[in-house]
């Protein structure tokens, strides 16, 4: 089995997810959560289960590119990793929704699309929808923001 660019993709995925997984377990529970269907380690288990199991897939799928030495679009990759490392640290001040909204504006333009309208037609309605469903339907407390708390206390 030669190592292809896929492959090579889906060992880094691989190990992301494992060391997530690490770490899921490390999410304290609360007294009686053993009893509750969803508690706050659910979720993460369960997005490091399926990062395994697609990394996995990936791994052992047939084909792909031969990895050589072009180097590929490295400017991008540290782009979105300096955007993921800027999302936690606003995510603090700004809070869920205004961090969010932001992050996915800047990650959409940076992947390529030259319409903001676009990337706010994208990015606004998913991160309401999702937040809705974490803190309407899961119950699932998302700190607003000190900017927030500050603009209103």
């Amino acid at each position: 089995m030669r190592l292809t660019k896929e492959r090579f993709g889906g060992l880094l995925f691989l190990l992301l997810s494992l060391a997530y997984g690490y770490h899921a377990t490390q999410i304290p529970g609360y007294p009686g959560d053993e009893y509750e269907p969803f508690t706050a380690s659910t979720l993460p288990y369960a997005l490091a289960g399926v990062g395994v199991l697609l990394s996995l897939i990936l791994i052992c799928s047939p084909g792909g590119e031969r990895l050589g030495k072009e180097s590929g679009n490295w400017r991008l990759v540290f782009a979105l990793l300096g955007l993921m490392l800027v999302y936690g640290l606003a995510l603090g001040w700004l809070g869920f929704l205004i961090a969010t909204i932001l992050f996915l504006i800047a990650g959409i333009l940076l992947m390529g699309e030259r319409s903001l309208a676009f990337a706010c037609k994208v990015s606004i309605p998913f991160t309401l929808i999702f937040w809705a469903l974490l803190t309407k339907g899961l119950n699932v407390y998302l700190e607003p923001g000190r900017l927030f708390t500050q603009l209103l206390g």
